[in-house]
């Protein structure tokens, strides 16, 4: 998978630097582009993105900006981030949309404004049907990666016993939180139809977007359930709750973990054992993507055009390998 991507990137690449040469004396002006996120700058995740970001900004000489919020997940600052960056009147602004309804109106507004409004990592959950007039949408489709994770992680379920399972929804209410959570329970619908005489019971709490936090909610549960079969985050914070399992001397494997995004935090656990599966959405392709996007609209009139980033799982297996790139920010 790794090479696979590396040769579309570079190909990306190689298509963007020809189409600048033979387009730059169209375009007296470098393009500006503003991408806005839902996240916080501390948050691993989000350097992966960044760099790709940067990369594709200077491939083709555009002024950029990344913009952060100062506390991961207000969407209440995006929104202020959102207005701002409309008044700037840049030629394309990419944005998350974790909420179906508090960017709507600005998305539009910037449209009528002739600015190029592409979502990245988080869509409205109509997606192109939705009521906020994004030009595609550049992520991964998040119901089939939960199903996928499921399906992994029940592959790995005791032969017998009862089963407890526990979902931890990192922002409840959020489109990416809950489509996940949408696949995980679908997968483990589908694992309790194939064995009707299991015992399963499926519990779902508010995990947190705060590693010390999911923690400390997933280890509470852990302790009144000692019984626990599994735990699937939403995001990539079953670190913390594979820190707390090692703390407490917990075997590796003792209760199986899986979640989404490949963070060295989550890699260290996976080496070590405590992590089964994990879920890559590409970060470096979710910022490097919409800029090449925006060049080819604004110096060919291409439109732009959903791109589903993946659902390729990371097994322990390929630890090691991962490992190399998420220290170069490419994983």
């Amino acid at each position: 998978m790794t090479r696979r991507l590396t040769s579309k990137f570079a190909v990306a690449a190689c298509i963007a630097s020809t189409l600048f040469a033979t387009s730059a004396a169209r375009s007296a002006e470098p393009l500006n582009i503003v991408m806005l996120t839902h996240g916080a700058a501390t948050n691993a995740f989000w350097q992966a993105v960044k760099k790709g970001f940067d990369d594709g900004c200077s491939r083709v000489q555009a002024h950029c900006q990344m913009v952060f919020t100062q506390t991961d997940g207000s969407i209440e600052q995006q929104s202020a981030n959102f207005q701002a960056a409309v008044a700037r009147k840049p030629d394309a602004i990419l944005t998350t949309i974790v909420d179906d309804n508090a960017l709507t109106s600005m998305i539009n507004d910037a449209r009528a404004k002739h600015i190029i409004v592409i979502a990245y990592n988080v869509d409205q959950s109509g997606g192109a049907t939705g009521a906020a007039k994004r030009q595609a949408f550049i992520g991964q489709n998040f119901v089939p990666a939960g199903r996928s994770l499921a399906h992994q992680l029940t592959s790995q379920f005791p032969k017998d016993g009862p089963i407890r399972v526990l979902i931890g929804v990192s922002a409840p209410g959020q489109n990416w939180a809950e489509q996940r959570a949408k696949g995980v329970m679908d997968g483990l619908d589908e694992w309790k139809r194939a064995n009707p005489n299991r015992t399963v019971v499926v519990d779902r709490i508010d995990s947190g977007t705060d590693l010390s936090v999911t923690g400390e909610r997933v280890g509470a549960y852990l302790t009144a359930h000692p019984d626990t079969t599994a735990y699937f985050d939403m995001g990539f914070f079953h670190a913390a709750v594979a820190r707390t399992l090692k703390d407490r001397n917990v075997p590796p494997g003792k209760v199986l973990l899986a979640g989404f995004d490949i963070v060295p935090q989550v890699l260290q656990m996976m080496k070590a054992g405590y992590i089964q599966a994990e879920v890559d959405q590409q970060p470096y392709a979710q910022g490097f993507m919409p800029v090449m996007q925006v060049y080819l609209a604004k110096s060919f009139g291409l439109a732009p055009t959903d791109i589903n980033t993946g659902n390729s799982l990371v097994m322990p297996a390929q630890a090691d390998s991962v490992i190399a790139l998420s220290q170069q920010g490419l994983r």
